[in-house]
């Protein structure tokens, strides 16, 4: 075969990679225009004047004379783009309206020491369920599976009446206990400290290192990674919470702002987009600081199996 027709092979060849390439890159971009859209509306929408959003929206949330949802007969209007910019809905969300900043902050109480003793409890049991193998940690861990493959719903009533029995019913102990021995970081954090050489750590132990040193000074900052990535997931799950808010703390002046987005009624349909958009901003500014601890911890859990 002459050196001319390798050369055409190689260079078809690579123009059909290049075209792959091309058309899996515009295949990325639409699904990701696509995925974006409600995001751009919700932000987009919390701009615009509330008669403007009751024109456009309004007939969504109308309801009937017995109460009930009115049947649609007209297209609903999709606006990206306000007629006329406004803030007042910002305005009334920080300044004239505290309860939207009381369940924002309600939020936060649930959430934040939810994150932090999950993950801290995580990590000790997950270092001893990979440094200590026996018949009895292999049972227990695939109980931990299969308590985290079942949907919160399963658990629900279980909760429900161990939140009973300890009195913690209707008080935020009913949400921040469960949610700290929530099995989905043990599983992540366990797969990422298996990683971990043992040479490394047999090494420590010969220098003299305890066991406490070897979990806080090699186990941990080996799965940095793997730690940011299940805060960044526990946070965005419980910052979303709503059906356990509902069942086990159903008191409106401790519920979190996600309850008040998941029963919006007419008369707040301008106010919501702002809030939504208010509400958005913490989970979205803690994944583009960790985005590449999430990827890469999520990639590295993985890769081992128990």
């Amino acid at each position: 075969m002459s050196a001319p027709t390798l050369a055409a092979r190689a260079a078809g060849k690579k123009r059909r990679a290049v075209i792959k390439i091309a058309l899996l890159t515009i295949w990325a971009a639409v699904f990701s225009v696509i995925f974006l859209l409600p995001t751009i509306l919700t932000i987009t929408n919390s701009f615009m004047s509330p008669g403007e959003i009751a024109s456009n929206y309004g007939a969504i949330f109308a309801k009937g004379e017995a109460g009930g949802k009115v049947f649609i007969s007209e297209r609903v209007n999709l606006k990206f783009i306000p007629d006329m910019v406004t803030l007042r809905q910002y305005i009334t969300v920080l300044f004239k309206s505290p309860e939207y900043l009381f369940k924002f902050w309600n939020s936060v109480i649930l959430v934040a020491p939810i994150v932090l003793f999950q993950v801290g409890i995580a990590a000790v049991a997950s270092y001893g369920f990979s440094r200590y193998r026996t018949k009895t940690r292999n049972l227990l861990f695939f109980a931990y599976i299969v308590l985290m493959l079942m949907p919160y719903q399963v658990t629900l009533v279980p909760n429900y009446l161990v939140s009973q029995f300890l009195k913690t019913l209707n008080t935020r102990w009913a949400i921040i206990l469960p949610g700290i021995f929530s099995p989905f970081a043990v599983f992540i954090l366990t797969k990422a400290m298996r990683r971990v050489p043992k040479s490394i750590i047999e090494a420590a132990r010969l220098d003299g290192a305890s066991e406490w040193r070897v979990f806080t000074r090699i186990c941990l900052p080996e799965c940095k990674s793997a730690i940011y990535s299940v805060i960044i997931l526990v946070f965005i799950d419980y910052w979303n919470m709503v059906e356990q808010v509902l069942i086990l703390m159903n008191v409106p002046e401790k519920q979190p702002l996600s309850v008040f987005l998941s029963k919006i009624n007419a008369g707040e349909i301008s106010l919501a987009f702002a809030v939504a958009t208010i509400y958005m901003i913490p989970a979205i500014l803690l994944f583009l600081h960790g985005e590449d601890y999430l990827v890469e911890g999520i990639t590295y859990s993985g890769r081992l199996k128990g």
